[in-house]
């Protein structure tokens, strides 16, 4: 292998937090790195040129990713090798005659991964074969449990980012959403540095994407799998519609974008949130459909969704295309009882029965801190676990996200984030960071993480008595495994539920989960015979777990 493919290797591993003895070899499922020198230089790199690298594995199947300039005359490519032994790869360029980018050479060995990152002890991620959850490579589930710091990787210096890390890492968080470009809510990164220029033809900057490599590596450090937005669409503010490349930009700019962002970070671990809170019905969906099929191909290698605008549902518009892995949605910042319906009773409910079936999660339930659009008070650790527990409970659970105020626009002192008015006041983000939201997601990870989660599917036929009938703030969500042997039922405002229990192998042993504590108490046991009614003998939620005697 040439030196400067050596050295390249190495501090790709010492990113990854690979031993440097382990230098020349490329473990599984990390990433392999190589660099191109063009033998001129051109106006307009990001359109002139394009440059892509066949790597053929050791059992000779052959896989292809682009290469992405980097500034002057250097282009690199990253591949991340799915397979143990020797790897070879070519490239190919365009313009052909380009002797620094064209027929390029070269191979590496790829051994296997021998440390704790469970991102690579695992694999990547795909669809689980039921396809109502995710799933890494060798067949271990994946609880999507994010966070929203939509702005973090944009503002965000190198030690505040490690420092919010180690704690959703610690808090057993899996994945963070968040803005790869300038949109409506940060013009630039920290360095006050774009993306991007220009409208018809766009040049990107090397050196911001240079500091968005540092951010997503250390993403993957710590165990979390980067769900970056490629483009943000939101065309609900008519003020903002310039700043958001989705809704400023042609579409064949739209792709050339999306297309560079996917070569530049397609070897990291990721899923791509390929466009961000637009409205993708209609003839919108058709738009969205074509630019997906340009930017990832028919043969996508990692997981992709989308993130659509609040209470808007898009399952149909693009459960049948290639590159569409997941039912992204937003139940958004309502508080009304209309907002609540929809959650518990409309299209999460509802939609997951369709085929082909895919799995569902909620991107962006209440945040905490965030004000809500009628009642117009701030969202409480409360009011999240109940929009958490809804969300997981209404579909099968495959995952959820959380948010906070001052999280997500990552503010340095308190203060309303841009364009985004009316939604209160935020605290900075190392105030946010330890809202009591969080370590209820903590919770909440720790009770899943302790069931076979992925057996569960709704059944609200387990709840004899429904009080969100009348209150749709107290909906009691219920779900049960197929098989009968477990069953969770989540109460907003504690007190007594009712059950009937001819879905579940009774006898079953019963216990309250405080999802606020994570503390577990003693239920009974219920035996068969007619309905069950349980004290939770308290005002605050809780989740009663239902476990069939022996199992």
């Amino acid at each position: 292998m040439p030196l400067r493919v050596r050295l390249l290797a190495v501090l790709t591993l010492v990113l990854l937090d690979v031993p440097l003895w382990a230098a020349s070899p490329v473990p599984l499922w990390t990433r392999f790195e190589a660099q191109f020198a063009s033998a001129r230089p051109y106006e307009n790199p990001l359109q002139d040129v394009q440059v892509e690298v066949e790597f053929t594995a050791p059992n000779a199947e052959r896989r292809t990713a682009a290469a992405f300039w980097d500034g002057g005359q250097v282009w690199r490519v990253r591949f991340s090798p799915d397979q143990k032994g020797k790897w070879t790869y070519r490239t190919q360029s365009t313009p052909a005659d380009d002797r620094g980018l064209n027929d390029q050479t070269g191979e590496f060995t790829c051994v296997a991964y021998t440390g704790q990152n469970p991102l690579y002890r695992h694999g990547a991620l795909r669809l689980a074969e039921n396809r109502r959850h995710l799933e890494h490579s060798d067949g271990a589930p994946f609880f999507w449990l994010s966070d929203t710091a939509w702005n973090g990787a944009l503002k965000a210096d190198a030690r505040s980012w490690e420092t919010y890390l180690g704690d959703r890492a610690a808090k057993g968080f899996t994945a963070i959403q968040f803005v790869m470009t300038q949109w409506l809510a940060a013009a630039g990164n920290a360095d006050l540095r774009l993306a991007y220029l220009g409208r018809e033809t766009i040049s990107i900057d090397p050196a911001f994407f240079r500091w968005m490599d540092k951010r997503v590596d250390a993403l993957n450090a710590h165990g979390l799998v980067a769900a970056p937005v490629l483009i943000w669409a939101a065309h609900w503010n008519k003020r903002t519609l310039d700043l958001n490349p989705g809704t400023s930009l042609p579409d064949d700019q739209i792709i050339v974008l999306a297309r560079y962002l996917v070569a530049r970070y397609g070897a990291h671990q990721v899923i791509w949130i390929l466009a961000g809170d637009s409205d993708y019905r209609g003839e919108r969906a058709e738009r969205w459909r074509k630019i997906g099929r340009a930017v990832f191909g028919e043969h996508p290698t990692r997981l992709a969704t989308m993130h659509p605008s609040g209470r808007t549902w898009v399952g149909d518009e693009f459960r049948h295309e290639p590159w569409y892995s997941f039912v992204g949605y937003q139940s958004g910042h309502g508080d009304s009882d209309e907002d609540f319906r929809w959650l518990t009773d409309g299209p999460p409910s509802q939609d997951w029965r369709a085929a082909p079936v895919l799995p569902i999660i909620n991107l962006e339930p209440n945040y905490e801190g965030h004000r809500g659009y009628t009642r117009r008070k701030p969202f409480d650790a409360h009011a999240v676990r109940r929009a958490a527990y809804w969300s997981l409970l209404a579909s099968p659970p495959a995952g959820v996200s959380y948010g906070a105020h001052g999280i997500w626009s990552w503010e340095l002192s308190p203060e309303e984030p841009m364009n985004h008015a009316g939604t209160g006041v935020a605290p900075p983000w190392f105030e946010a960071m330890r809202l009591p939201g969080s370590t209820s997601m903590k919770h909440l990870k720790a009770l899943f993480s302790s069931l076979d989660w992925w057996t569960l599917l709704p059944d609200q036929e387990l709840v004899a008595e429904q009080p969100g009938v009348v209150s749709p703030q107290n909906f009691i969500a219920a779900a049960k495994s197929e098989d009968g042997n477990l069953a969770l039922v989540y109460i907003p405002e504690g007190g007594r539920v009712t059950l009937k229990a001819e879905g579940i192998n009774l006898p079953a042993t019963a216990q309250w989960f405080d999802p606020a504590t994570g503390l577990r108490s003693d239920a009974g046991e219920v035996r068969a015979g007619g309905k069950k009614s349980l004290d939770a003998h308290t005002e605050g939620d809780r989740v009663l777990i239902l476990r069939h005697v022996g199992k």
